[in-house]
C-alpha cells in the first residue's frame, strides 16, 4: 500500500457562485502547481474544502478532477464525510473507482453514539474499502470524537493506518502514539503545532495552509526530517504568524482569500457563510507577504 507522509495540502473548491459549477481549470492549476513546489499529496474535501457545503456531484467532480490532474505523481486522499454508514461507504467506494490512493474518513453525528458505534462505523467503512484509511477526529466541527483508546481499537484494521486528531489536546497525541505503537501514523493537524508533532514521531502534516504556503511548509518537514531542530524551530516560529491570524476568522474562507491574493480565481467562502471582513484580507496579505518575502530572498533569511 501508498506509504503517505510530509505535506498534505487540503485543497480548497473553487465553485461558481451562480452556477455551482466547480472552475476546474483553477483547481487543476492549483493542483499542478501544488505538486511543482514540492508537496507530498493532496486532500480535497476536507474542513478547507468546504465539504459540508457541496453537493455529491461536486465532491465527485472534485475528485475526478484532482485525480485526472495528479495523474499519479502523488498520492491523492479526499475526505469522506457522512452521518450514516451507508452514505459513507458508497463514498469511498465512488472515489475508490475514480483512483484515489486513500481517504480521510470522517464521522458526523447527530445523535449521540456510544464508543461501540463508532468504532463500528469506521469498521465498516474500512471494510467496503480497499485503499488506506485516514482517521480525522474534529469534536468541535463534527459532533463526534474519536478516543486514543478507540484508535487503539481500529489499529487492528489493517487499511487503517493513519490519524489525524485535531482536538485541542496535543497530549492526546502522545497518548495514542503511546497506545498503538506504531500500528497507526500521525498527521499533525493545523490546530497543533506542526514541528511539535513531528518531533513527536508524526509523519506529517495535513493542512489548509499549505495551499499558501507550499514551499514554506515541505522545507520545514525537510528541516525537521534531517533533525535540524534549532533552524525547524526558527522557521515555525514565523510560520506560526499565519495560524494565529486563520484563527481569528473562518480557516476555508482565510485559504481561499490568501489563494485569490496569489492569483488564483478560486471564488469567496461557499453559502451560508460571510464573506470575510476588509481587515481580515489586509491581516492576510500582510502575513502571505511576510512569510513568502523571507521565503523567496533567502532560506537564509528565515534564521536572519
Amino acid at each position: 500500500m501508498t506509504d503517505f507522509h510530509g505535506i498534505f495540502p487540503y485543497l480548497v473548491s473553487p465553485v461558481e457562485p451562480l452556477t455551482g459549477k466547480i472552475k476546474e481549470d483553477v483547481l487543476r492549476q492549483l493542483v499542478s502547481d501544488l505538486i511543482a513546489k514540492g508537496v507530498h499529496g493532496l486532500s480535497p474535501l476536507g474542513s478547507t474544502g468546504e465539504f459540508a457545503y457541496l453537493t455529491q456531484a461536486q465532491r465527485e467532480e472534485i475528485v475526478r478532477i484532482v485525480v485526472d490532474e495528479t495523474a499519479g505523481r502523488v498520492p491523492v486522499v479526499p475526505g469522506v464525510s457522512a452521518f450514516s454508514t451507508e452514505e459513507a461507504i458508497e463514498q469511498a467506494q465512488r472515489y475508490e473507482v475514480l483512483g484515489v490512493d486513500g481517504i480521510v474518513l470522517m464521522l458526523q453525528a447527530y445523535f449521540a453514539l456510544p464508543p461501540t458505534a463508532i468504532v463500528r462505523y469506521f469498521r465498516m467503512v474500512a471494510s467496503a474499502f480497499h485503499r488506506p484509511i485516514v482517521i480525522y477526529t474534529n469534536p468541535g466541527l463534527l459532533g463526534v470524537d474519536i478516543t486514543p483508546a478507540m484508535i487503539n481499537t481500529l489499529s487492528e484494521v489493517p487499511n487503517i493506518q493513519y490519524v489525524k486528531d485535531a482536538s485541542p489536546n496535543t497530549g492526546r497525541l502522545l497518548t495514542t502514539m503511546n497506545l498503538v505503537e506504531g500500528r497507526i501514523k500521525v498527521f499533525s493537524a493545523s490546530a497543533h503545532i506542526p514541528l511539535v508533532v513531528l518531533q513527536m514521531g508524526g509523519v506529517g502534516w495535513m493542512s489548509g495552509p499549505a495551499c499558501i504556503f507550499p514551499e514554506e511548509s515541505v522545507y520545514l518537514y525537510e528541516l525537521a526530517r534531517s533533525g535540524d531542530w534549532n533552524t525547524a524551530w526558527d522557521v515555525q516560529r514565523r510560520m506560526w504568524r499565519a495560524n494565529e491570524v486563520f484563527q481569528k476568522y473562518s480557516l476555508a474562507a482565510c485559504i481561499k482569500a490568501g489563494l485569490q491574493l496569489q492569483g488564483y480565481d478560486v471564488g469567496p467562502a461557499l453559502l451560508p457563510q460571510e464573506p470575510l471582513p476588509d481587515q481580515a484580507i489586509h491581516e492576510i496579505r500582510h502575513v502571505i507577504d511576510y512569510i513568502t518575502g523571507i521565503h523567496k530572498g533567502s532560506r537564509k533569511a528565515w534564521t536572519a
